[in-house]
């Protein structure tokens, strides 16, 4: 049951993940959480995040935003940046991210997620078998219920890091994750 939880491979950030490699690899479309993901939570999008989805069109990759905040939100965010969207998404469940998938045309093989928490986002993302990326929250301000489940985080994620160094990470085949969480 905990590997439901461990992550395939963590980044400090959004922007560092090694967006060109992952398309030599064949995946072509990339799922992302918003809030703590792209920006601090209820941010706009920023000139950093507009600038980042430019950069995937360019490279290849078709994106889409989900998350569990309503429409007005995740709309504005998705407009400034160029991407689609999937609101109250109820993240862990699978429909939010098989809508994504669908939107793109893409399936659990060229698809990947990018988020900021362990049992929603990475947890969907293992539901229907995509790959995921764990990256550092970006504002340690958060509402309370978050502040709970991250406490239950930091326990997975000291065994998935015991559990990296003992079997290494088999993706992507890029040296592995970067164990660099705080």
């Amino acid at each position: 049951m905990k590997h439901l939880f461990y992550p395939d491979a963590t980044a400090k950030s959004s922007y560092d993940i090694p967006y060109e490699e992952l398309y030599k690899l064949g995946y072509r479309g990339v799922v992302y959480d918003i809030d703590n993901t792209l920006v601090p939570h209820g941010a706009p999008a920023d000139k950093r995040a507009i600038e980042h989805f430019k950069r995937l069109k360019s490279i290849g990759f078709d994106t889409v935003l989900i998350s569990n905040n309503k429409e007005s939100r995740v709309k504005s965010f998705a407009d400034a940046v160029g991407s689609r969207y999937v609101y109250r998404a109820n993240k862990p469940a699978k429909r939010g991210y098989l809508k994504a998938m669908e939107l793109m045309n893409t399936d659990n093989t060229n698809t990947f997620f990018v988020g900021d928490q362990l049992f929603t986002d990475v947890w969907g993302a293992k539901r229907v078998g995509i790959k995921s990326y764990l990256v550092d929250q970006i504002d340690k301000k958060e509402e309370i219920q978050i502040v709970i489940k991250r406490r239950f985080e930091w326990i997975v994620l000291f065994f998935y890091k015991r559990y990296i160094k003992r079997n290494g990470n088999n993706w992507p085949d890029l040296g592995g994750p970067t164990l660099e969480r705080n």
